[in-house]
């Protein structure tokens, strides 16, 4: 059988080390995977997975593999197709892995919540809907849904203050306290604790409010007579309660495999158990030194106790293979950053350590070249000039084919460090993309874009403000407008579509109106059904009655449509003068114009991607509108300006002040002919030929306070909370320092409010300074494509391509939101029709016997 895999590695060009080696062909028991950055982890857990299919026989869909983001789960389905297929052409079978788990631990759930295998009647149950951190935080935010919440807890009024102040940030925002509720229940559900259990541990008046906030909260998702919903959390325990009742959930998987283990919560790592009871074939891959994720609920301690916690669920130990030979970076950048973890003492003083013990990680490559160097010692403009000139220097001169491959990297995207190396990379004609810099709005693609909504939209009354966010936003609308009318100005296309848009929405809310008074004289409510043989003429001849109007009332079609189904009148009226786009229409239609047609242009032509990519994301986020609030823009929502206070005084405020922070998407697009500016969490995972850590700082004299409030009511033990903020720095650093291959520059700023953080000042002193690099006697990068191949489809990609190449640019490569959604093929629907009929007469099978 192995003469197989040697044939495959051969003809695919991989070559592995004997770890590797012994990893792939490991195929019975627990195991475990300690992996250092750029140790192949990806092709190991590729090439495992092909070993158990095509050698072994396991079928694809007898194994469950977990991965962190799906953009890594992506990798894994495209690679395993491409392996596959080089197996199938070799052994002349086919494999399919349609319905293979693999995915994000989230969507696995999901699936697990509707696969027949655990449920007893081999009925296809329905999942509830998820919400993502951004759905979450709108559900809580709703004004009428935070303050139900809080008198179902027994808080007759503003829970605000109470809740600010147990996180220590006095103050009454309702944001504020929405995102330290959201912190405080997402660990609850994680943790899986009981409202009832906290508020029997604590005599905390604070924590007790939020406790019964959160029971009240997990029981707004599950309203009366509507489908349930769930945040990712619950989801972890919706599917492990799944598990739980079905006997034979141990057996369903032959293999479970989990990615980035270190990142994993309690309850995952509860689920991840439970599914490998039976075969205990459980292998995970991880690296502690890049345990980031920590005020996501993450516990590093599921991947540094492994093998104890093997022992104790399944009575046995793991077999351990450490990865530990770098393929990424040259030996002085492995070097540096094993040197950096050692500055830091990891003894547990009650016996072991909190760190993986006998790493021993070491440089595939030979290159003793100087390949780590720290800025010289001097005030940040002047260390941000000298950085500057050093990405001149590294272009002009090839090292590196583009701005892209040079990331700069920093703990925060706030600091002032980051617009400070950002003006001198400017002053020197470099473009940088830093759309999560301060916030996305303020983008100038975003700028313009939204001050154009503006006008057509219009905006809501402004407030009396003390100043803050508030008035900070409003400074940037107002901005936005003079913008966007700056455009017209120069745009007469741009300045009459604008004002037809305008006069469109206000014909819309005069129909509305005039429609209104007809029902009004003849005494119709509005929540009575619509009669056409007995209202449709007196409406037909209201008063200043638009003539499109007139027309889409005597339409054939929406006679039809009123026939099929029975309209109440003022549902009719909303469908009769609602607009026939929406918001993601009208992004598409502005995009036309001349000022971001240009931009498409420039992507198309290789020249600039940052501009593409920004408009990408801003459709993202009014797509997210559409779901959030509706897509349909009726005149009822658009009078009094009512989509205004939605988009402007709701939506993008939410978003502005959101910022950069918990919402930050890891995959977010870095675009060619710019310099990426990304925080350390947004860049692990990646790798660049040219790192620069633009800021070596990073507090830690306290821990998270979530930590702080949860730890009391924990039965188990973990890191000590005095030393949380120096471990969890020491592991953001490391992840910085890992991901350069070629160049690891890292700057070394003094002056008023610039520090260092201890463990870099001795290894900074010794670095050499950037005006004794030979630039010259740097490897050149070229660009290359990712290491596991992407499958195309004839369907979703070619024909798409042929059809129109530059909507396949914008789609598939960009990632751009389509505007109307696609409906369901006649033929999905037979199908499944059929499998449901099927797998009803065997669950009958089975009761009879």
């Amino acid at each position: 059988m192995i003469e197989l895999l040697e044939r495959l590695w051969q003809q695919a060009g991989f070559q592995p080390n004997d770890a590797q080696r012994a990893a792939i062909l490991h195929t019975e028991g627990p195991l475990y995977l300690p992996a250092g950055p750029g140790s192949g982890k990806t092709r190991v857990l590729l090439w495992r997975t092909v070993n158990l299919i095509a050698v072994h026989g396991v079928p694809p869909e007898a194994i469950f593999l977990s991965t962190f983001t799906e953009k890594a789960a992506r990798q894994l389905r495209e690679g395993l197709r491409a392996l596959l297929g080089l197996a199938g052409n070799v052994t002349g079978r086919h494999y399919d892995i349609s319905q293979m788990y693999v995915g994000t631990v989230h969507s696995l759930c999901q699936r697990l919540l509707s696969d027949r295998r655990i449920h007893p009647e081999r009925q296809r149950s329905r999942p509830p809907t998820l919400l993502d951190d951004l759905d979450q935080y709108f559900h809580l935010y709703d004004a009428r849904t935070w303050q139900a919440l809080a008198q179902q807890a027994g808080c007759l009024e503003s829970p605000n203050q109470i809740i600010n102040a147990l996180f220590e940030r006095p103050s009454n925002s309702r944001h504020e306290a929405v995102i330290n509720a959201l912190a405080f229940f997402n660990r609850l559900s994680e943790e899986c604790l009981s409202a009832e259990y906290v508020v029997r541990c604590t005599d905390e008046e604070g924590l007790r409010l939020l406790a019964r906030m959160y029971d009240a909260y997990v029981q707004s998702l599950r309203p009366n007579g509507q489908p349930p919903r769930t945040d990712f959390a619950l989801l972890q325990q919706e599917a492990l309660r799944a598990l739980n009742a079905h006997e034979g959930a141990e057996r369903v998987f032959q293999h479970v495999i989990v990615d980035e283990y270190q990142d994993t919560n309690p309850i995952q790592e509860r689920l991840f158990f439970r599914l490998a009871q039976g075969s205990h074939n459980l292998c995970v891959v991880g690296d502690d030194d890049q345990a980031l994720y920590r005020f996501r609920g993450a516990t590093v301690e599921n991947f540094v106790q492994f093998p104890q916690r093997c022992q104790s669920h399944f009575g046995r130990a793991p077999t351990t293979i450490s990865l530990d030979v770098n393929y990424r970076s040259r030996r002085h950048i492995v070097s540096f950053y094993t040197r950096f973890m050692a500055q830091c003492d990891w003894t547990n003083p009650s016996g072991g350590h909190f760190r993986v013990t006998g790493k021993s990680i070491r440089a595939a490559s030979d290159d003793e070249g100087v390949a780590v160097v720290a800025s010289t010692l001097n005030d940040p403009e002047a260390v941000a000039a000298e950085i500057a000139n050093l990405v001149v220097r590294l272009l002009e001169t090839k090292r590196v084919e583009d701005p892209s491959q040079i990331a700069f990297l920093f703990p925060s995207l706030k600091a002032s460090i980051v617009q400070t190396m950002k003006d001198a990379l400017e002053a020197r004609g470099l473009k940088v993309y830093a759309p999560r810099a301060s916030t996305f709005l303020e983008v100038p693609e975003a700028t313009k874009m939204f001050g154009l909504f503006a006008l057509i939209f219009g905006t809501p009354e402004r407030v009396d403000s003390s100043g803050g966010a508030y008035e900070a936003y409003w400074e940037w609308l107002e901005d936005a407008q003079d913008q966007a009318e700056a455009l017209c100005a120069q745009d007469r296309h741009l300045d009459k579509f604008v004002a037809a848009r305008q006069d469109e929405i206000a014909r819309a809310v005069a129909d509305y109106k005039a429609l209104e008074r007809v029902c009004a004289r003849n005494g119709w409510s509005l929540d009575a059904p619509y009669e056409p043989k007995r209202m449709k003429r007196a409406l037909y001849e209201a008063s200043r009655l638009s003539d499109a109007t007139r027309r889409k009332l005597g339409s054939p079609e929406l006679e039809r449509a009123v026939e099929r189904r029975s309209y109440a009148l003022g549902r009719f009226l909303s469908v009769l003068t609602a607009l026939d786009w929406n918001v993601l229409d009208l992004f598409y239609r502005l995009c036309g114009f001349k000022h971001f047609k240009a931009m498409f242009d420039l992507a198309e032509r290789g020249e600039d991607e940052g501009p593409i990519c920004n408009l990408s994301l801003i459709s993202q986020y009014l797509a997210r509108f559409n779901e959030q609030y509706g897509a349909v823009l009726s005149a009822p929502r658009l009078r009094d300006d009512g989509v205004a206070k939605l988009l402007f005084g709701s939506y993008l405020y939410a978003l502005y002040r959101l910022g950069e922070g918990e919402y930050e998407n890891p995959e977010d697009p870095f675009p060619k002919g710019r310099i990426p500016f990304l925080t350390i969490h947004q860049a692990k995972g990646l790798e660049f030929p040219v790192v620069v850590l633009g800021s070596p700082c990073k507090k830690t004299d306290r821990p998270p306070r979530i930590e702080a409030l949860i730890r009391p009511l924990l039965d188990r033990k973990g890191e000590p909370l005095d030393r949380m903020a120096e471990f969890d720095a020491m592991r953001l650093f490391y992840v910085a320092l890992s991901r350069a291959k070629n160049l690891l520059v890292i700057a070394y700023p003094k002056g008023q409010r610039q520090s260092v953080n201890q463990p870099f000042r001795r290894l900074l002193e010794e670095l050499p300074k950037i005006p004794q690099l030979k630039v010259a006697a740097l490897p050149e990068a070229r660009l290359v494509e990712a290491e596991v191949p992407r499958t195309y489809s004839y369907n979703g990609d070619y024909l798409f391509y042929t059809r129109c190449p530059r909507q396949y640019m914008v789609f598939r490569k960009y990632g751009f939101a389509p505007s109307r959604t696609e409906t369901m093929l006649f033929g999905t629907l037979v199908h499944r029709t059929i499998e449901d009929l099927h797998n009803l007469l065997i669950a009958r099978r089975r009761q009879a016997k």
